[in-house]
Formats: C-alpha cells, sequence, structure tokens
C-alpha cells in the first residue's frame, strides 16, 4: 500500500479579532513548520499583525479576483478569519470554496465562558452542524465525554483596549485603504463617545441594577438578554435585522399572552456601545402595551445567576442560552441558533413560551454538547495573556488535525514580474 506523503500546510489569514490572537496563531503555524499569508483589509489589521503581510487597497468590486489570484500564487491550502457574514470575508468564503480550499472559521464561542468556535466552513446560522436528535443521540455514543477545564482568567478591559487601538488605527489609516468600509454599523468614532460616556456613568448603572435586581427577587420572572443590533446574528440570522425590532415584538408577545403575575427582566449586553438608551426605549413600548409595571431592563448584573433563577429565557440566537440550558431552564429562540434542536429547546413559539414552556430534555443536550466540543469548541478566551496562550495551543491541534495529503495540494504560479494585479 502506498502512503502518501504529507507536506507544510499553506494557511491565509483574513481578518481576525482585535487584538494578537490571530499573530500569535500564525508564529505558532509558522513554528511547526507550515507557511502563512496574510492579507490586510484596513489599518487595524496592519496593527495587530506584525509579521509581514499584502495590503488590499482597491475597491470592493475588485476583491474577488484579487483575493483569486492570491490564492492561486501562493498555493493556499487553508483560510482562516473571524466570522462569516462580513462583505470581504463572504466573497473570500465564495472564492475560497471553488478553488477546494480548506475553511476555518473562528467565532465567539457557542458555549461560554472558557471557549470559542473554530468550525470548518462556517458559524452559527452557516454552521454545518447536525440538529437531528436522534442523528444527536447516535453520533455523540462514539465521542469522548465532555471535557473538564480549568476556567479562562478574562479581562474585560483587555478586551476594550485590544478593540480601541484596532478601531483607532481602522480610522487613523484611511488614508492607506480609501476604500475600506467596515462590517460595523454606525460611525466608529460616535461609537468610542458612546462608550466613553457609558464608562462615566457605570456607578451609576451598578446601583440602578441593584435595586432593579432587588425589587423583582423571589417574583416569578422571565429574562431577555439583549445583543448587538450590529452583530450578524441579528442582521444575518434572524428575522428582525435590528434588536429593538425585537424587543417590540418580545414584549408584544409577553403584554398578550404571559401570566398577568409574571415579569419580564430585559438585560442589556454588556459590549453595548450606549448608543441607544435601552431603558428609554423599553420603558416607551412597555407605556403603550399597558404593561410598565411588569417589564424590567438593567445594565448589569450576573447572567448565569440570573438565568437560573428565571422562569426561562427568551434569545432570539445569543450563546446566552446555553447558560440557562446548563441550569436546566426552558429556552425559546427566536432565530437562527446552532443550539435550536427539538427537545433542547422550546418548539412552539413565543406565544406558548409564557405559560407552556418546554424543558429541556438533560440527555440529548449533553450529547449535543459531546458534539459541540468534539468537532466546534476550542478552550481559551481573547480577554487575557493566558486565554490567549491557551487558545492558541487549542487552535493549532483543531487546525491542524485534518493533514491534507500532499496529493490534493494546488500547485502554486510561477511569479511574473509583470503582474502588477497583486501589488498592494
Amino acid at each position: 500500500m502506498t502512503v502518501q506523503r504529507i507536506r507544510p500546510r499553506k494557511f491565509l489569514f483574513l481578518q481576525g479579532p482585535p487584538g494578537a490572537f490571530f499573530a500569535r496563531l500564525a508564529a505558532a503555524l509558522r513554528a511547526r513548520g507550515h507557511e502563512v499569508q496574510r492579507i490586510n483589509l484596513c489599518g487595524g489589521d496592519r496593527y495587530d499583525w506584525p509579521h509581514d503581510g499584502v495590503d488590499y487597497r482597491g475597491p470592493m468590486g475588485d476583491w474577488p479576483m484579487f483575493f483569486d489570484r492570491f490564492v492561486c500564487r501562493y498555493a493556499i491550502t487553508d483560510l482562516v478569519l473571524y466570522g462569516d457574514c462580513r462583505p470581504l470575508h463572504k466573497a473570500a468564503l465564495r472564492m475560497a470554496q471553488l478553488r477546494g480550499v480548506h475553511i476555518h472559521v473562528f467565532e465567539e464561542g457557542y458555549i461560554r465562558p472558557h471557549w470559542m468556535t473554530l468550525e470548518r466552513d462556517g458559524v452559527n446560522g452557516h454552521s454545518p452542524l447536525e440538529r437531528d436528535p436522534a442523528a444527536i443521540m447516535a453520533e455523540a455514543q462514539w465521542l469522548p465525554p465532555v471535557p473538564r477545564q480549568e476556567p479562562i482568567v478574562a479581562d474585560q478591559g483587555r478586551r476594550a483596549r485590544d478593540s480601541y487601538w484596532h478601531y483607532h488605527h481602522v480610522v487613523t489609516g484611511k488614508l492607506r485603504f480609501p476604500f475600506y468600509r467596515t462590517h460595523r454599523q454606525g460611525s466608529i468614532v460616535v461609537e468610542g463617545i458612546g462608550w466613553g460616556l457609558k464608562l462615566l456613568r457605570r456607578k451609576r448603572r451598578a446601583r440602578e441594577a441593584d435595586e432593579t435586581l432587588r425589587n423583582v427577587a423571589g417574583r416569578p420572572c422571565f429574562l431577555f438578554p439583549l445583543q448587538l443590533t450590529g452583530d450578524y446574528q441579528i442582521r444575518a440570522h434572524s428575522p428582525f435585522g435590528a434588536m429593538h425590532v425585537a424587543v417590540e415584538y418580545v414584549l408584544e408577545s409577553f403584554a398578550r399572552f404571559a401570566d398577568p403575575e409574571t415579569l419580564l427582566l430585559i438585560k442589556e449586553h454588556p459590549l453595548d456601545g450606549g448608543l441607544r438608551n435601552w431603558k428609554r426605549t423599553i420603558d416607551r413600548v412597555a407605556r403603550n402595551l399597558g404593561i410598565a409595571e411588569r417589564v424590567h431592563h438593567i445594565d448589569g448584573g450576573d447572567l448565569g445567576a440570573l438565568a437560573e433563577a428565571a422562569l426561562g429565557m427568551v434569545c432570539v440566537n445569543s450563546t446566552s442560552g446555553t447558560l440557562a440550558l446548563e441550569a436546566g431552564m426552558p429556552v425559546v429562540v427566536l432565530g437562527d441558533a446552532v443550539y435550536d434542536v427539538p427537545g433542547v429547546t422550546h418548539q412552539g413559539g413565543l406565544d406558548t413560551f409564557w405559560t407552556r414552556p418546554e424543558l429541556p430534555d438533560r440527555t440529548l443536550y449533553e450529547a449535543f454538547k459531546q458534539i459541540l466540543h468534539a468537532k466546534c469548541l476550542v478552550h481559551g478566551g481573547l480577554a487575557s495573556e493566558s486565554g490567549i496562550e491557551i487558545l492558541v495551543r487549542g487552535s493549532v491541534e483543531r487546525l491542524l488535525s485534518d493533514d491534507i495529503p500532499a496529493a490534493t495540494y494546488p500547485q502554486a504560479k510561477p511569479a511574473r514580474t509583470d503582474d502588477v494585479r497583486l501589488r498592494a
């Protein structure tokens, strides 16, 4: 029998999360003997990537063919990126699929905290994960149990600093990248001002959250954690398009179908930049529906503890839903979520959830977690040095776990001195 030779892989990195993670992951792959290329799309990418890279400075319309020529020129075998819905990433994914390139997509962890998602071909609503309960149970019986890992140290101040300096260089790098448009909605500068004002009010917000939680303590209450309007979970994987539309939908259903004795606690997302006054928005909608005394807003609090104490959790598609499932609490999903599996989440729609919420099948949920950990999750985080170090080690092992036979490798095109199409 002929044994096929395994050659070093050739990785191409596009945009990653703000900070040092992608650069350190690339260094670890190089240390294992693999080649790494990078295309910078904005000033923030250049700032986060101290290695050599190629700057793409052209318009969006020229990007697909630039990317394809780059893949062919360097015989790229693997594409690594963070998020699969950014316009430049979407185009690159489609072109990479035409060339048979292996695609690896990072995203925030399906189960949090202490984990990141790394999946082949797509994440969230694009994930190829199995959702059929019978198939999940059949597959899980051959998988190892969910590993027990040490908690990851997290410092949200670290992530805030990484984000600030990334987007600072996006703004200051406009001259070098004149056609770049961030995937984020709204103005980066205005969002920065909103964050500044939010930080100034953090003590007051904490006091208000504590007071609200004291007022609702011991009373039957559903929990609704908000998500970020600019997140593609809302923009691409939900029917709402914006978070305030989801809020109106949930409040109208709560007003019509929930027991009059129950409350709804709406928790603001901790990374919301403060551009929308959510308390004012929620109070206005609740007053118009005649349920102002039953709807409460907080900007703070421990989500895990709140989920354990709630009657159930309403999610668009937030991974916060897994915190409630871990506690054995009912969860209803309004958008596309990988954990929206019959038997795990409530399947009767939001209107029935308020009075007849379906409890998760613990055995099925544990089987589903086995598949997540085996296929999608990498231990680590982005908010500390130790978290990044652990995440790099696990990511390298996951990326290299499916070695590509040398016979299937594309061949690099010979360089041509007159070809200017790949110049920065």
